[in-house]
């Protein structure tokens, strides 16, 4: 149901994007909008992992570098059911991890320093088997496309604020003007709003499907629960637009404490996560 319920979503995202190019350029803008989203979504299917690794300067690690991580993934990955992914750690003390990749045969998981200090070995194999449940449900592809055309949706909204300040203005043109108006406000929302459900739905899913991988849902609630109280007081050392970019990746919200972004998080509350998780703990779900 999550599967149909996300295809509709990036289908309405999709209808955004068209009507958004159109309300600019007409029949003409709608294509070109369809040409950005296709080029945006070729680089992001192919080189979105490279792309978001080398963001955040994340180091590729083999075995004898860091055994305890790369042993919890190998063994959870053999749990699962799926090829070893890549293995990265990132320079940067906040804690969090994301995964990354186009499949289950090209993904990578990356850790922060700072989660791997602050969880013990049972809550960081809980925050790994999440990961992994994404890998495995493909969330990881879903999002980056997701991620795409709503940015696509932006960067045609900021056009159109141009387009109405130097060509909307004329008595003949006042009906697309106020369209212009309209998209300027409503479609980049309408697309944040979107991938925000997305999101969300995944996120319950990769806490349910880590939970079996690993063995206990307890492990990721009480990860979960440290990473709450962490992630806001140690912020990621990125501009905000890459960390706005990027928030829905990570397992838990990155922007946490940066005021107006909070407003529109792309992750389920922290307390209710658990909740669930301890539900299932308990043989209630």
């Amino acid at each position: 149901m999550n599967t149909i319920k996300t295809l509709l979503l990036l289908a309405v995202l999709s209808a955004i994007l068209i009507w958004a190019g159109g309300a600019i350029g007409g029949e003409n803008g709608a294509l070109v909008a369809l040409i950005i989203a296709g080029v945006m979504n070729f680089i992001s299917f192919w080189w979105s992992d490279k792309i978001v690794l080398a963001m955040y300067r994340a180091r590729e690690v083999k075995p004898e570098d860091a055994p305890l991580l790369y042993g919890a993934v190998q063994e959870l990955a053999q749990n699962a059911g799926l090829p070893m992914p890549k293995v990265y750690v990132i320079p940067e003390e906040t804690p969090n991890a994301f995964a990354t990749g186009r499949s289950p045969n090209h993904a990578a998981v990356a850790v922060t320093q700072g989660i791997m200090r602050l969880l013990n070995t049972e809550e960081l194999k809980g925050v790994l088997a999440h990961e992994l449940a994404h890998i495995k449900n493909r969330d990881i592809l879903i999002g980056t496309i997701a991620a795409t055309i709503a940015g696509a949706i932006s960067y045609l909204a900021y056009m159109a604020q141009w387009a109405a300040i130097f060509g909307g203005r004329e008595r003949d043109n006042r009906g697309n003007f106020l369209m212009l108006l309209v998209m300027i406000i409503v479609a980049p929302l309408a697309a944040l709003i979107i991938r925000m459900a997305i999101s969300r739905a995944r996120e319950y899913g990769a806490d349910a499907g880590g939970a079996k991988i690993c063995g206990n849902p307890l492990y990721l609630a009480s990860a979960l629960r440290k990473l709450s109280q962490a992630s806001g007081r140690i912020p990621l050392r990125v501009n905000e637009q890459t960390a706005e970019s990027t928030a829905h990746m990570f397992i838990v919200n990155p922007l946490s404490g940066r005021g107006f972004a909070t407003l529109f998080s792309t992750h389920p509350p922290i307390e209710e996560r658990i909740a669930r998780l301890e539900a299932m703990a308990a043989g209630r779900r």
